[in-house]
C-alpha cells in the first residue's frame, strides 16, 4: 500500500524544506522505497535531495505536443499516435519513467513548467495515469505542491492520506494557510487528514495573535519547527538538506510530528 504525503503553502514559508525533512525522516525511520514528486514549477526539491535533474514532466508534455502539432496532417496523429507510430500514452509512459532521478532510497519526478496555450485535457489524463502507475510501486510518495495545489486539483496524482500545510510565523502566512486548507474541500480528490505546521519559530511559544488565528482554522496545528541556522549553512555550502545532522534542532522537531501521524 502506498502512503502519500502532500505539502502545500504560500511561497517563502519553507514548504520545500519541510518536504525534504519529511523525506529524510522516511529514509531513516521507515522501510520501503520513496518517490518525491516536485509539483512546484520552481523545481528545486532535487537540490535539497542531492539528485541531478535533467528532464521534467512539463518538458516531456511540451515536446510531445510539439510532435503532435507537426503530425496533424497525418491520420496517425488523429488516431492518437505520434509520427513514429508510437501511441501517446506509451510515449509518456516511457519518457516519464526515463526522467525519474534515482537515488539510493528516494527517486524524484519533477512536474516542471506549467501549461502553455492550448488544450491539455487529453494529455493531462494520460499524465495522471502514468504518474499514478509509477507512484503505485513505491511505499511512500511525498508531493511538494505549489501554493494553489494545482497539481492536486488537476488530479495528476492519486488520493492523499496526509496534507501538511506549512506557514511561516506571520499573520499573512497563517491566513494564506487557512485559505489553502479550505481549498482542499473544492478538490475532486480525497484528502484523509490535514494539518498545519508552523515553520521558523523563534522562541518557545507561538505569539498570542497567531495562536488566535490558528484556532480559527479548520485544520489542527500539528506542531512547530524552530528557526535553525544549520539550514542556511547547508544552503551556503551546497550540501543537500537530507544530510542535515540528526541532532539539529529542526530535524529533532520534525521527528515526533511525523511519528504522531504515521
Amino acid at each position: 500500500m502506498t502512503t502519500s504525503i502532500a505539502l502545500a503553502g504560500k511561497g517563502g514559508v519553507g514548504k520545500t524544506t519541510v518536504a525534504a525533512l519529511v523525506i529524510k525522516f522516511l529514509i531513516q525511520e521507515r522501510s520501503g522505497s520513496i518517490l518525491a514528486i516536485d509539483a512546484d514549477p520552481s523545481t528545486n526539491l532535487n537540490l535539497l535531495l542531492g539528485l541531478d535533474l535533467d528532464w521534467t514532466v512539463g518538458d516531456i508534455r511540451e515536446h510531445m505536443l510539439e510532435e503532435v502539432k507537426q503530425s496533424l496532417q497525418s491520420q496517425g496523429a488523429a488516431m492518437g499516435t505520434l509520427s513514429r507510430g508510437m501511441l501517446k500514452r506509451d510515449y509518456l509512459d516511457f519518457e516519464i519513467r526515463s526522467s525519474v532521478a534515482e537515488g539510493e532510497r528516494v527517486d524524484l519526478i519533477a512536474m516542471g513548467r506549467s501549461e502553455g496555450p492550448g488544450c491539455y485535457c487529453a494529455v493531462n489524463h494520460h499524465l495522471r495515469e502514468v504518474v499514478d502507475a509509477v507512484s503505485s510501486s513505491y511505499r511512500y510518495v511525498v508531493i511538494d505542491n505549489e501554493a494553489g495545489m494545482e497539481h492536486l486539483s488537476r488530479r495528476t496524482t492519486r488520493d492523499v492520506q496526509y496534507l501538511l500545510v506549512v506557514s511561516d510565523v506571520s499573520l499573512r502566512g497563517i491566513i494564506a494557510a487557512g485559505r489553502i486548507a479550505a481549498f482542499r474541500h473544492a478538490l475532486d480528490i480525497n484528502i484523509r487528514d490535514a494539518y498545519l505546521i508552523l515553520n521558523g519559530l523563534r522562541g518557545e511559544s507561538v505569539p498570542a495573535p497567531l495562536r488566535d488565528e490558528i484556532d480559527k482554522l479548520d485544520i489542527p496545528l500539528l506542531g512547530t519547527l524552530p528557526y535553525d541556522e544549520t539550514l542556511l549553512e547547508l544552503d551556503l555550502t551546497g550540501r543537500p538538506l537530507v544530510e542535515i545532522e540528526d541532532s539539529s534542532p529542526v530535524y529533532r522537531a520534525v521527528v515526533p510530528l511525523l511519528e504522531r501521524i504515521l
